[in-house]
Order: C-alpha cells, then sequence, then structure tokens
C-alpha cells in the first residue's frame, strides 16, 4: 500500500467482544487500525492475536465518555497516521434487566455516558478531523442495536441510548454531506459474544417468560462492517440489521 491509498480507521470497545472482531477485520483487510477501549492491555492481546499484517495497528487507552481523553486520542491518531477515514463508534454498555423504578441514577447516568455522551464526543472529533484533512471526507458507523426498534424488558438506559444513537446517524448523514462525510448505522442483534453469551442459556421475553434465544457468529457483524466501510464516499449504507435469522426481533413483544 503507498501514502495515497492507505487508510485509517478508529475502533472504540476494541479489546473484546463485536469491537474486538471488527478492528481486526478492518486491520487484516489492509487498514491501519486503531484499537481504542479502557484497558490498554486487552487491546494489545487483541493487536497480538490478529497476527501479522500489512497494516499498522495502535492501541490507545481512552474513556469515551471523558472529553479530553477522546480528543487527545485523534490528536495521538492524526499524528501517527496523518487522518482519519473512519470511526466505527461501537463503545457500548448495558445493565441488567430491571424496572425503571429500581434503576439507580448513577446506572443511568453510566450508560448514557458511554453509549450516547461517548459516542457524540468520538463522532465530533471524527467529524472535525474529517473535515479538515484533504482529501476532505471520511465515513463514521455508528453501532446501534436491534434495541433501536424494539426494546428489551427492562433495559430503559440501554434502550434510550440506542434510539437516540439513530437519531445522532441521521443528523451526521445529513450534516456530512457537503464535507463528504458519511454516515451510517448497523443494528446487531444476538451475535455471540461474552456479552451475549446469558441468550443461549435464558433471557427475559415479552410475555413474561425466559427463554433461549438464538444467537450467530460475530464474524458476521464484522463482514458487514467491512462491507460498510468499503463502498466509495458517494454510497452509503444508512442502515443495516445483521442479526441471527431464528431471533426473537421481529414481532418481538
Amino acid at each position: 500500500m503507498t501514502a495515497m491509498t492507505e487508510k485509517t480507521a478508529i475502533v472504540t470497545g476494541a479489546g473484546t467482544g463485536i469491537g474486538k472482531s471488527v478492528a481486526t477485520a478492518l486491520l487484516k483487510a489492509g487498514w491501519n487500525t486503531v484499537f481504542c477501549g479502557r484497558r490498554k492491555a486487552l487491546l494489545e492481546e487483541a493487536i497480538a492475536e490478529a497476527g501479522k499484517t500489512s497494516a499498522k495497528a495502535l492501541a490507545v487507552a481512552c474513556d469515551i465518555s471523558k472529553a479530553d481523553e477522546v480528543d487527545d486520542m485523534f490528536e495521538t491518531v492524526v499524528e501517527a497516521f496523518g487522518r482519519v477515514d473512519l470511526l466505527f463508534n461501537n463503545a457500548g454498555m448495558g445493565y441488567k434487566s430491571t424496572p425503571i423504578d429500581e434503576i439507580p441514577v448513577e446506572v443511568w447516568n453510566d450508560v448514557v455516558g458511554v453509549n450516547l455522551t461517548g459516542s457524540f464526543l468520538c463522532a465530533r472529533a471524527a467529524f472535525g478531523a474529517m473535515r479538515r484533512q484533504k482529501p476532505m471526507g471520511g465515513r463514521i458507523i455508528n453501532n446501534g442495536s436491534v434495541s433501536a426498534y424494539a426494546p428489551r424488558p427492562g433495559s430503559v438506559p440501554y434502550t434510550a441510548t440506542k434510539h437516540a444513537i439513530t437519531g445522532l446517524t441521521k443528523t451526521l448523514a445529513l450534516d456530512g454531506r457537503p464535507y463528504d462525510i458519511a454516515c451510517g448505522q448497523i443494528d446487531i442483534g444476538n451475535a455471540l459474544t461474552e456479552m451475549a453469551q446469558p441468550m443461549t442459556v435464558g433471557v427475559p421475553q415479552a410475555n413474561g417468560s425466559i427463554a433461549a434465544e438464538a444467537v450467530m457468529d460475530v464474524q458476521r457483524v464484522a463482514d458487514a462492517v467491512l462491507h460498510m466501510a468499503s463502498l466509495p464516499l458517494d454510497a452509503n449504507v444508512l442502515f443495516m440489521t445483521v442479526m441471527a435469522t431464528k431471533m426473537p426481533f421481529v414481532g418481538r413483544g
């Protein structure tokens, strides 16, 4: 790859799960990839597991809910690679199924801080970098979740933030037009990660029962994000849903 063809991607929450899978896929596909997360040791382990690649990998520890840390991360990335071509806004957190009146305010603040404020802060920094760089432009992909459309029982903080991500995606797609900045959203259902492991045993259903749900290989998510990322900037997947075929999403509730 020459300097003119090198592209740089940032993946948040890249130490585990979906983020790790996507960051690894981008790296192997030739993207210089920044593995971002709170625990640098996990990020470095993920990079080591990816093996030798023609593209470069960089581990950057960052709490995305803190504006100064996000700004510092983007400065580090631009200094290392010269530009930002892709942000996968993936980092997120949830909470156990709980009625709203039993959810501590601190939990609400934590979930909003990571899922929504963190996505805003990273998109803000990426948008600024993409608007200023030459050639101008880039792509932001937000991790929405099927909870952006239909909630699970007792999931007020998580579901509220994922509905908000949809608004962030649409507005970024609109505001990015003059600057060749594309924005899309991937809505994921039941990718088998450590976080989703309970689904294979049993999780609350809308009818009050507990039931196991079908899951899919997390690599399917990585493949989907890689497709979205590989499009030229004059084309955009605005919304994509990738889900376990037999999961109870269509008809949920």
